[in-house]
């Protein structure tokens, strides 16, 4: 595939490397001499203003790929071709596909003033996608298909790879117990809270679990193996290992031999990461001893990690994972609404908007997350069951990646996760038909 442009830039080169991995293409090359591309035989893209040949598709740009720099942009969403699209420029699509994506890849809105949730987040509500009715839809896979069609009807002799649809469930563990293994400390004032609070039920409970009465209600593990060896499954686990409990991180201390015991288990079967604590998202060198001593404990590199609360600020957290030697990062979804934050079901370099370059850092997008149902839209399991089906549904008809957050501590059919567990055998279940 060649593609010519008056200026070659490096947002340019970045998303046509993505749109080249997604159309299962060998990496398109760039051009600015246009006599090279008129007699170039086969596929072509011609991104300029100019009319070079009928016979190639025509992107005319917006602009926004030769700019450097970070400021607002005219976006006006409307439909075409059945589609939600912006930068409509005309052409042969309509509107300017590369600069399109590149603005939802890159998260340049998050760049932007916009006011933060009460954890210093980029809700889901100032997002472009969800004022304009798409954050449900992986609408950058949509328009690869359109790109595709258009491409075939342009060059009949076109090869395209199929894409897969793949499926990676992912669960963070906060929290391994809600009573055992926390420590006489812990354990003691928690015991007097929940007796000067008159919480006896809550203190009965916590007294059964600690003399071995009964099983610790976040001790799923055992279930989810099971249910894993059931339908093949290689989920990922992220697990929080930092060092000081505080208002945050309330995890079981990486110390403790039940919890090395436990994360060791997991590595033997499954793919592991790390869950930075709170603070470590504003100490690099806390996420830096963090992961060495998660690598400690499993015995193999970490390259992977999803942020506890979600908490992104960009370009501030990903330049840090990097410095940390994290690779592989499962962050980019919302916590206020399920959906697809970058518009896309497939996993992408993120793109260092701030420094004009593309990263090394692989992010893979999540677009369901249990707690988002439960506590920010109070959805009853039905209603996120739902949800969760319609979410899976969108991702397959696009053979895009399909990734969900899940937690152990939501598996307990307890209080407001009373159906959850349900939830997740009947999905399961009905996705393995």
């Amino acid at each position: 595939m060649l593609v010519y442009s008056a200026h070659i830039t490096p947002r340019l080169q970045y998303i046509t490397r993505f749109f080249s991995k997604e159309l299962g293409t060998p990496e398109w090359q760039l051009t600015t001499d246009a006599q090279a591309f008129l007699t170039e035989q086969g596929a072509r893209i011609n991104y300029s203003t100019e009319v070079l040949d009928t016979q190639c598709l025509h992107i005319i740009p917006q602009g926004l790929l030769s700019q450097t720099g970070i400021q607002q942009q005219p976006v006006n969403v409307t439909q075409l071709n059945g589609l939600p699209v912006f930068f409509q420029t005309g052409g042969t699509l309509g509107f300017d596909l590369f600069a399109a994506a590149f603005y939802l890849l890159s998260r340049y809105e998050e760049y932007l003033p916009f006011e933060k949730d009460q954890y210093g987040r980029f809700p889901a509500t100032a997002s472009l996608a969800h004022k304009n009715g798409f954050l449900k839809t992986p609408l950058i896979n949509h328009w690869t298909l359109l790109l595709k069609q258009q491409l075939l009807l342009l060059s009949p002799g076109t090869s395209f790879r199929e894409t897969t649809f793949q499926f990676l469930p992912t669960y963070d563990i906060d929290m391994a117990w809600s009573y055992r293994n926390k420590g006489i400390w812990r354990n003691g004032l928690n015991f007097i809270k929940e007796a000067v609070s008159l919480q006896f039920s809550a203190f009965s409970k916590r007294f059964k679990v600690l003399t071995g009465k009964e099983k610790d209600p976040f001790d799923q593990f055992s279930w989810l193996n099971g249910l894993h060896e059931k339908y093949q499954l290689k989920p990922y686990y992220f697990f929080l290992v930092g060092e000081h409990t505080n208002r945050y991180d309330k995890n079981i201390s990486p110390y403790a031999e039940a919890m090395k015991a436990l994360i060791a288990d997991h590595a033997i079967r499954y793919p592991i990461g790390l869950h930075p604590s709170w603070h470590s998202n504003s100490a690099l060198s806390v996420l830096k001893k963090e992961k060495e001593l998660l690598s400690s404990v499993t015995g193999t590199a970490i390259n992977a990690s999803r942020q506890h609360f979600l908490k992104l600020s960009f370009p501030e957290t990903y330049r840090n994972l990097l410095k940390a030697g994290i690779l592989f990062d499962f962050s980019m979804g919302y916590a206020d609404d399920n959906g697809f934050r970058a518009s896309v079901a497939s996993p992408f370099c993120w793109y260092d908007l701030e420094a004009e370059t593309a990263t090394d850092l692989l992010v893979f997008p999540f677009c369901f997350m249990e707690g988002t149902a439960v506590f920010y839209k109070k959805e009853d399991p039905a209603t996120g069951l739902a949800e969760l089906q319609k979410l899976y549904t969108e991702v397959k008809n696009v053979n895009g990646f399909f990734s969900m957050i899940w937690h152990n501590s939501s598996f307990t059919d307890e209080g407001v996760f009373k159906g959850w567990k349900r939830v997740y055998e009947t999905f399961l279940a009905e996705r393995a038909l």
